[in-house]
């Protein structure tokens, strides 16, 4: 799409070389991890993460419930970091997932949740982080410093990381197979062209981000990173979530941006677009045939994972637009620590 001209540019490029050594470098980890699994089959899943994190977590969410039939629940960390209640989770799952694993909330969930009985799981890109010596098993990202103070190539890992746990857990190949493809398929969707939607997008003070089942995480972070990069009122929601009640924010001064699943849930997507268009609302879909192109379809959750690569350069080339420095967005740091 552009040369790369940002430390965040850099770092999106960066992802499938970090995909493709997760391969090796989690192979040990998700093993240790599934044999304890299926062992001691949990119940339920605890999820926890911050920021970009926890859009890891629904995407989580999404696939131990899709092809596991697991229920997964978010934790309110100030349960355990201001309140001081453990949950009753023996013999249960909490998956923590941060990169910097600094956040002390964060730590103070998996500590209870360990102190449970439960089996705690850190999906964390610095594996000397408090929250790492603070869990049983620890699956590393893998990403490398990430200088950016948006994150994106951590992320995109995490989503692969969590994909490689899927394939292990269910035993379904396709899984695997998709992850091992997902490289070369990243380096493409960071080239494609989604200059499209400079204008509508550049142009806004606030726009709505839709999604639904794998690509509600991928919404999630697209706002996060259009508030972060490029100082826009972003708000996400699932296609379904949105006619309940958000609809009437639709309107010809407020974009939206459609993050289009590739499996059951995209005709109800479309469908919300469709609506939209009858609304006068400028409407910007990105999927198969659609306003901003996508890599060819092949398997949903990988394809999101595509999906926020293509966005993410994308949106480091409309906080330039803008006459925003994407790396340095104003009030933010890189690690955050929230009690």
């Amino acid at each position: 799409m552009h040369e790369p001209t940002s430390r965040m540019a850099d770092e999106i490029a960066a992802a499938p070389a970090v995909v493709a050594q997760q391969a090796a470098d989690l192979a040990g980890p998700i093993g240790e991890l599934v044999a304890r699994l299926r062992a001691r089959p949990p119940r339920v899943v605890m999820t926890c993460g911050r920021g970009s994190s926890a859009h890891a977590a629904t995407f989580a969410k999404h696939l131990f419930e899709r092809y596991l039939g697991i229920p997964v629940a978010a934790a309110a960390p100030s349960i355990a970091s201001i309140y001081g209640q453990e949950l009753h989770l023996k013999d249960q799952l909490c998956l923590v997932v941060s990169q910097s694993g600094e956040s002390h909330d964060l730590i103070a969930v998996a500590e209870s949740a360990k102190a449970s009985g439960a089996l705690t799981v850190a999906v964390v890109n610095t594996l000397g982080s408090p929250l790492a010596a603070a869990c049983d098993v620890v699956l590393p990202i893998g990403a490398g410093p990430e200088l950016s103070v948006a994150a994106t190539k951590t992320f995109v890992a995490t989503l692969a990381a969590l994909l490689r746990l899927t394939a292990a857990w269910t035993g379904d190949p396709v899984h695997g197979a998709a992850v091992a493809r997902l490289p070369d398929r990243l380096a493409a969707a960071a080239a494609l062209d989604w200059s499209a939607a400079l204008a509508t997008l550049g142009a806004a003070d606030s726009l709505v981000t839709i999604g639904r089942g794998p690509t509600l995480a991928i919404a999630r972070e697209a706002a996060l990173k259009l508030q972060e990069t490029c100082n826009l009122h972003a708000e996400p929601f699932s296609s379904a979530e949105f006619r309940h009640g958000p609809l009437a924010l639709a309107s010809p001064r407020r974009p939206v941006l459609v993050l289009r699943p590739t499996d059951a849930c995209a005709p109800g997507v479309d469908k919300l677009a469709a609506d939209l268009r009858k609304l006068e609302t400028p409407t910007l879909v990105a999927g198969p045939d659609a306003t901003l192109p996508v890599v060819k379809p092949e398997h949903p959750e990988a394809d999101a994972v595509c999906l926020i690569q293509s966005f993410y350069a994308f949106a480091e080339q409309l906080a330039r637009l803008r006459g925003i420095d994407a790396d340095r967005p104003r009030n933010l740091q890189k690690v955050t620590r929230t009690q």
